[in-house]
């Protein structure tokens, strides 16, 4: 009895502080895992394919967050997307939608380009009349005025062990002009990204949703002009 009794009172002490140590250690990892995931950025919204045993795909496949009204049946939306050639040879994309009328690749123009003097000028073409012997001077597949985009159906070359980014920020865009349907955030619009030979690849890209909450709407204040009980005296 009196052994079992030691027993259970040295077993009683030590348990507060082997309790203790773990709390220190699991305090020191908690701590650790926070600093570490505080620097790190949001993954990025998208979905990632691939073709052709992963040597051709796009990632990050995303269609523009619309606002919190979202996207009404016949509006143009932006699509973001890195597309990739692992292979020796340079590679073609065509993108199209079934949600869409059509998907373009737009591209921003600058609207004047430097003098020899350093100051501005338009960008023009010489006209028939001026180029030798009167004939025409060769003209960009998608002509439009100077600074206005220029549009052009989405075919996008890859060159070989290369990638191509488009995204909002560049001087190229994809755009899904004339959606179907009206869609929200969070939903999906159908793409095919065909890289020729047979592979093609066809999935839904979510609709980007905002990574911070909407602000909450405004308080509606009514004011009355008079007080109840008020009458008139003539």
């Amino acid at each position: 009895m009196t052994r079992s009794i030691r027993g259970s009172r040295r077993a009683a002490m030590l348990l507060p502080g082997i309790a203790a140590a773990a709390g220190l250690l699991l305090s020191g990892c908690g701590a650790g895992q926070i600093s570490e995931t505080a620097n790190k950025a949001p993954s990025i919204q998208g979905v990632n394919l691939q073709a052709a045993d992963g040597k051709y795909g796009v990632r990050s496949v995303l269609v523009a967050y619309p606002g919190v009204e979202g996207y009404r049946a016949g509006d143009d939306a932006v699509l973001n997307a890195v597309f990739f050639n692992e292979t020796q040879n340079p590679v073609t994309v065509t993108v199209t939608s079934s949600d869409a009328r059509e998907v373009v690749l737009t591209t921003v123009r600058a609207a004047t380009s430097p003098s020899p003097t350093g100051s501005p000028s338009p960008t023009t073409s010489p006209s028939p009349e001026e180029s030798p012997e009167g004939t025409p001077s060769p003209a960009s597949p998608s002509p439009s005025p100077t600074g206005s985009p220029a549009t052009e159906p989405a075919r996008i070359v890859l060159p070989p062990l290369s990638y191509v980014q488009l995204n909002t920020e560049g001087d190229r865009v994809l755009q899904l002009i004339g959606l179907n349907e009206a869609v929200l955030a969070g939903e999906n619009i159908t793409l095919t990204f065909d890289f020729g030979g047979g592979n093609t690849i066809t999935s839904l890209a979510p609709i980007a949703v905002p990574l911070t909450p909407a602000p909450p709407p405004s308080p509606i204040i009514e004011r009355h002009t008079g007080y109840e009980g008020e009458s008139s005296h003539g």
